[in-house]
């Protein structure tokens, strides 16, 4: 039981200490512009007209507020609702959606303005008025029952602040999100909404409002301002509306701040070089178009004697004015940056040259202008924007990397292209110059003997050498006896740059590994094997030399081979003997061809080879020593008939050799 009193208790001192705005209906439309809004004497105000809900019991929905001691941002003002402004006081404990069926209905110009066709229920405050300053502004807070979970993502009522010269027809709406042209709704006001929609340009957002709050709406928008430009002394319709949209469920209402409907001086968006937008020329006139007394201010201090709604500005500085108008009680002040544009100073240095790069020496080459515009205005403030053009007058700005059309020599323009007003029809000449590198610097290969030095010639007429060697030589000419490449930077009176090579081919004599030979065959050949760096030619005379190493369909007998480093690097030779047999004998005894014999086996190491002689039938004839007479014809002292003959030559390495020849008498 006491743990109930206890909650009681503390509920009951809760709501005690909660502070709410207090409405009042009493006040006339007059009396809510004219001493609520306006309260200043800056404007004449005319065809004052409210209009809202047709309550039977005579309950408004428009009126006047105060903040009565609660947190509510405005200490008072004038409130216009989609339901009766009583019930707008908080705690925010219920829902007010009244207004339904009284014959409620919309408003064609909020329609218009917001591009729907369904409003009702609108609340309506308009007037005519003449401005005694060149600038209209007022405060306002938006509040709504439809800032409630993922109702803000899809509803919202509408309303606009509608002004327009008097004898037009078209209305300005000023309650936009700063900036844009988009309306101040619950749909474009609010943090994100997990899982239903992303926050939308939620800076101008307040909260969600709990039990305890001076309104009894869900949520509301921070101070907003509604402003716009007028001209003085002319006469201007503005109308103040607010309605449901679709139904007439959930009351929105706007809050219009007391005396903040101002009618100012505005001098215009400050006029910065950092703005893009400096004054240009030597002087620049400000002007408030206001009658009444002047007084003028450069840097905080006042320029005396200076009265009138003209000043003529000549320096850097922030100016101001206080104007005092008969009968306004807030005299009109703004300020204003004045900058001027300076005079570009363009650099001495017009002729930007570079080497032609390409293997092509043909004038034609890339240029990376990014590293060219910086030089060729020496005040450029940090944010021109300064483009290069192939002809004055051209209006397509070149890319950042960019080939000359012209050989050799070109002349490009350079204009500021982001503040035309200043510097139009401004350009600054440059010259791009490409020089070229007519000189030889073809590549070299050259070959050299092993450990001999050989000297490099990069050629004359250069102003500067650079070799990559270790250490880096600088001489047109270096000495080397190893093999490889070296590289020599080359600089010609151009001032470019070309590098040139030297290829060393390494050479040396011949090393002999192996003389391959196939013998007794119908092609005799020798394969000269040989090892080493160099590039070698082969020869058997000495005079005759070949680039392959072998040497076919050879007699035999006895062979010197010639191995020559073509790169002049030594020659080596080597003896050798091709074997065969002798394909026919006539032992007739003439002399001449009367034995069969193989001859130099001993040349070869083959000296203790055997050789058989046979018949057609395999009948062995005779076995010759190879250091022996060879073979007569003969066999037991008589004489063979002509015939073919076979032998069989067992060589000492082990390899046999079968064949047969002819025995011709």
């Amino acid at each position: 039981m006491r743990h109930c009193i206890f909650i009681v208790t503390f509920l009951f001192l809760q709501n005690s200490k909660a502070q709410s705005i207090t409405v009042d209906q009493n006040f006339t439309p007059q009396q809510l512009v004219e001493d609520i809004l306006i309260n200043s004497g800056c404007a004449s105000v005319t065809n004052i007209v409210a209009s809202g809900g047709n309550y039977s019991s005579g309950e408004k929905t428009y009126g006047y507020f105060n903040r009565d001691g609660s947190s509510f941002p405005f200490e008072d003002g004038i409130i216009l609702s989609t339901g009766r402004i009583i019930n707008a006081p908080g705690p925010n404990d219920y829902i007010s959606d009244d207004g339904n069926g009284i014959g409620w209905n919309g408003d064609s110009d909020l329609n218009q303005a917001l591009n729907i066709s369904n409003s009702i229920n609108a609340t309506v405050l308009e007037f005519d008025f003449i401005p005694l300053g060149n600038r209209i502004s007022f405060d306002y807070i938006f509040s709504s029952e439809e800032y409630h979970g993922t109702a803000t993502c899809q509803y919202s009522d509408g309303f606009a602040f509608l002004l327009r010269e008097v004898g037009t027809t078209t209305y300005q709406n000023l309650a936009l999100i700063p900036n844009t042209n988009t309306p101040v709704k619950v749909t474009t006001v609010h943090p994100d909404i997990p899982g239903a929609c992303n926050a939308q340009n939620e800076q101008y957002f307040d909260s969600f409002n709990g039990v305890n709050h001076p309104t009894n709406f869900n949520g509301q928008t921070k101070t907003l301002t509604a402003q716009a430009n007028v001209i003085p002394g002319n006469q201007y319709h503005i109308k103040l509306v607010i309605a449901d949209e679709g139904n007439y469920r959930y009351d929105s209402a706007i809050f219009l701040k007391a005396g903040s409907f101002n009618t100012n001086v505005n001098l215009g968006d400050d006029k910065t070089i950092a703005n893009g937008n400096p004054a240009c020329g030597s002087s620049f006139v400000l002007d408030t178009q206001l009658t009444g007394t002047h007084q003028w201010f450069l840097d905080g201090n006042e320029i005396v004697g200076e009265t009138s709604s003209t000043l003529t500005v000549t320096q850097n500085g922030t100016y101001a004015v206080v104007v005092s108008i008969p009968g306004c009680t807030s005299a009109p002040t703004d300020e204003i940056i004045i900058e001027f544009a300076p005079d570009l100073i363009q650099s001495s240095n017009t002729i930007f040259s570079q080497c032609d790069d390409d293997t092509i020496q043909d004038g034609i080459t890339t240029f990376d202008l990014s590293v060219i515009l910086p030089q060729i205005i020496t005040n450029l403030p940090s944010n021109y924007q300064l483009s290069l053009f192939e002809n004055p007058s051209s209006t397509s700005t070149l890319s950042t990397l960019y080939q000359n059309t012209i050989p050799y020599q070109q002349t490009l323009y350079a204009k500021v292209t982001n503040i035309p007003n200043c510097y139009d029809g401004i350009v600054f000449p440059i010259t791009i110059e490409v020089k070229t590198f007519t000189e030889d610097y073809s590549d070299v290969t050259l070959s050299n003997c092993e450990n001999t030095i050989i000297t490099l010639d990069a050629g004359n007429g250069f102003t500067s050498y650079l070799w990559d060697t270790n250490p880096n030589q600088t001489s047109q000419t270096i000495s080397v006896s190893n093999s490889g490449e070296y590289h020599v930077l080359l600089e010609n009176s151009e001032g470019c740059f070309k590098t040139k090579t030297f290829t060393i081919i390494g050479s040396e004599i011949a090393t002999l590994e192996d003389i391959i030979i196939n013998d007794f065959a119908d092609n005799n050949t020798a394969s000269i094997i040989v090892s080493g760096s160099g590039n070698y030619t082969f020869s058997l005379n000495g005079l005759d030399y070949q680039n392959t190493n072998t040497f076919d369909n050879l007699l035999p007998g006895e062979y010197t081979a010639y191995i020559n480093d073509i790169n002049g690097c030594g020659l080596i030779t080597k003896s050798f003997y091709i074997l065969d047999y002798p394909k026919f004998f006539t032992p007739n005894g003439d002399g001449y061809n009367d034995i069969w014999e193989i001859k130099n086996l001993e040349k070869r190491g083959l000296e203790n080879s055997k050789i058989y002689i046979l018949d057609r039938y395999g009948k062995l004839l005779k076995q010759i020593n190879p250091l022996g007479n060879g073979w007569n014809g003969t066999f037991n002292g008589e004489a063979l008939p002509s015939t073919d003959y076979w032998f069989v030559l067992e060589l000492s390495n082990g390899k046999t050799i079968r064949n047969h020849f002819t025995l011709k008498r």
